[in-house]
Parts: C-alpha cells; structure tokens; sequence
C-alpha cells in the first residue's frame, strides 16, 4: 500500500458509449480510491470504466457511511471526490449505524436497503438497465438487483478467511452461497477463490496486472533515503501484518547479514513487528508515495513475497509480484499456489526462513533483460484484465 502522489492524473471521462454501468466499491470509497491514487485492483477497473469509449453513464457508490463519518468525510475528502459529469455519477449512501451488524438476517436487510439507495441514484442518473458490477460480497450475495442487467462480482479478496473481518465470516459464507445460487458472474484473482465460492453461472479467473506508464521508460532515480541503504537490498512491498513470516525474516536478516531487508508499507498494529526493529539489515519505511514504490523496486537488487501460508495468502494474487517482475527484479517467494507459474525468476521456498539457501541464485539472475521486461508488462496490463472481467457479463 502507498501513499497517492499530491496530484495525481484523474481519469478522463469520454463522452458516447452504448452501456450504462453501476459499480461499487467494498469498504473503501471512491475519495479513499483517488487518495492514493487509483491503484488498488478495483480502483484500475473503474478507471477503466470511466474512460471507456463503450460505457455511456457510469454511477460510482461508495460503502455504507454513517451520517456522522458520512459529513465529516465530505469536508476532509472534499479535494479528492470525483468530479460528476454527464458520463460519471458518484453516491455516498449513508446510515445512522456506524458498521453492518453480524446477524445474517439482519446484514441481508442491511444490504437491501443499500441497493435501494443506489437504484435511485441509478434512476436519478437516468441509466438505462445498467450492467452491474461489484468489489463487495455482500452487495453481490444480498442485492437483488432485478431492476440491473447482469451483474458481476469482482473477487479480489477472499473476505471469508480475512482474520480482521472474523466476526462478518458468517455474513460472507452466506453471501457466497447466495451468489453461487443466483448465476451471477464471478470474476476472481485465483483459483481458489472460484473454487470457495462455486459460482453456477459464468466465471473466470482474471489475477491481478501492471499499469504500463508506470513500469516503462528509464529508470528512476533511488530515492535518497533508499540510496543510503547499502546493497544488496531486498525489498517488501504491502501490508506490514500477520500475513508476514516474521519469524522467516528474523532468520534471513541474522543468517544474511549482508543483505539489507527494506519493509515499504502500513503498519496496522504497530506491535506486530515491533521485533524487527532492532536489527541493524531490517529497515521499515512505512507507506510511501506511489512514485516512489516504482523508483525503489527498480533500483533494489531482490524482492521479497515473505507471506505465511494462511487461507488467505493462499487465496492471494498478490500484486506485488506483479511489479517486483515488473521492475525486472528477481523474487524470493513462499510456495503459495497462485505464485507457481510465473517462471524462473520467482524463487520458490517453502518458508521465508528457507530463502536463505536462493538469495545468491536469486541475486545472480541480475536484473531482468529489457525487451523480456518489457514484454512482460504489456501481456499482463490491466486494460487486458479488463477486458477478460467485463466480457463475463452481457445482456
């Protein structure tokens, strides 16, 4: 995760287009989305959406808001909300309560009442049988959406086995059920996604891809602050939480004490890794900007997938690896199963302890050969993603 840059470009709505599309976003809004700068997975797919010559109307709605978070969020956010168009449409449903509730029965309701609030503002927009497309399972498991054409829900995560959302599992496992029975389409980021949900009708899955304009070009200068690390430097981009083998990284930063460890991301419990502080090859840089991220991992000399194996890692595609190829680095992994066919420059291990036999293999690879690089990048673009994701639903 890093910071948005200051003024990041916005996408460009075009005018004309022959379909009307709703989308809505899981626990983030569209304000939370241009704050760090379009790049999450779903945040791309609406940019997508926004500047496609196919699309005629496209309304945005952001998660439930209680009123309270609901009005304070407009005035911090207010640069950063989307600016409506003729093309694009944005609703903030709000509520008195501050999160859904755990009862099944009454977080289906909950979701019911969301779906009115953004039929209207889909009716207020004038769209006309718009294709539906949702990042939260419990829009696409409660809505009934008979007043849409076909929906899509877009799986980035599996929500159901996400250790912060415990309390809403029976929610999701419900929701799941609920869109495997309706025959909406599912397009997910691996396989095991797809194989916990068991969608009935069309699906597919569409893992996670590269922006192009921010992977090709010259390399970036280092950032000074990364400049001042010596190498080699194995870099860590994402989340700093329990999906870190920490105990693997101890390991790794004692037994090589050459290489210099740069963990590059939020930290939601700072205790978690408070351990790693103290070693002299680990360094924590916390969120940067997203200029940065590109400029660190093309200029670090190793990346790092140092995940535990969990039932989410497992149900990963995690992004990173994406860039880290990207980047045309070369990528010392834990065996997850979505990581096992991207060839011969991720470096495989059973436990992030385990990468202290691959670092030298992996350091020996160098740097990537520019025309491979560059090939890379432009087979695995979002825009293609997109394509594969939006051709699951038609009328």
């Amino acid at each position: 995760m890093t910071l948005a840059d200051p003024n990041p470009p916005a996408p460009t709505p075009q005018p004309g287009g022959t379909r009307d599309f709703v989308f809505t976003f899981s626990y983030e809004s569209f304000a939370d989305a241009q704050k760090r700068g379009m790049m999450r997975p779903p945040d791309r797919l609406v940019t997508t959406l926004i500047d496609s010559p196919d699309v005629r109307r496209l309304l945005v709605a952001d998660p439930w808001r209680s009123w309270l978070t609901g009005w304070a969020r407009r005035v911090i956010d207010f640069s950063h909300r989307p600016q409506e168009t003729e093309k694009l449409r944005h609703v903030s449903p709000l509520r008195l309560a501050r999160a859904d509730p755990t009862d099944v029965d009454a977080i289906a309701e909950t979701y019911r009442q969301y779906e009115r609030v953004v039929q209207r503002a889909a009716s207020a927009a004038d769209l006309q049988h718009p294709l539906f497309v949702t990042a939260s399972p419990l829009v696409g498991g409660f809505a009934s959406l008979d007043w849409a054409g076909s929906a899509l829900y877009y799986a980035r995560d599996d929500w159901l086995s996400s250790p912060g959302r415990r309390r809403y599992w029976p929610a999701y496992a419900e929701a799941y059920r609920r869109i495997a029975r309706s025959g909406r389409a599912v397009a997910a980021v691996s396989q095991e996604i797809i194989d916990r949900i068991e969608p009935t009708g069309p699906h597919r899955v569409v893992p996670n891809g590269i922006e192009p304009r921010e992977w090709l070009g010259p390399q970036p200068a280092a950032p000074a602050w990364f400049d001042r690390i010596p190498g080699p430097r194995a870099a860590y981009l994402g989340t700093l939480d329990s999906r870190l083998d920490l105990e693997g990284l101890h390991a790794l930063a004692r037994a090589r004490p050459d290489l210099h460890i740069v963990l590059i991301g939020p930290a939601p419990d700072p205790k978690y890794i408070a351990g790693l502080r103290g070693l002299p090859n680990v360094h924590i840089r916390g969120e940067v900007r997203r200029a940065e991220v590109v400029a660190v991992l093309r200029n670090c000399e190793l990346t790092l997938l140092a995940h535990r194996r969990t039932s989410l890692t497992e149900a990963m595609s995690p992004l990173k690896v994406y860039e880290y190829l990207a980047a045309g680095r070369p990528v010392l992994a834990t065996d997850l199963r979505p990581v096992r066919n991207f060839g011969d420059r991720v470096h495989l291990a059973e436990t992030v302890t385990d990468f202290i036999d691959l670092v030298d293999v992996a350091l020996a690879q160098g740097i990537e050969d520019e025309p491979k690089r560059q090939a890379f990048i432009t087979a695995n673009a979002w825009t293609t993603r997109h394509k594969e994701i939006l051709s699951l639903i038609s009328d």
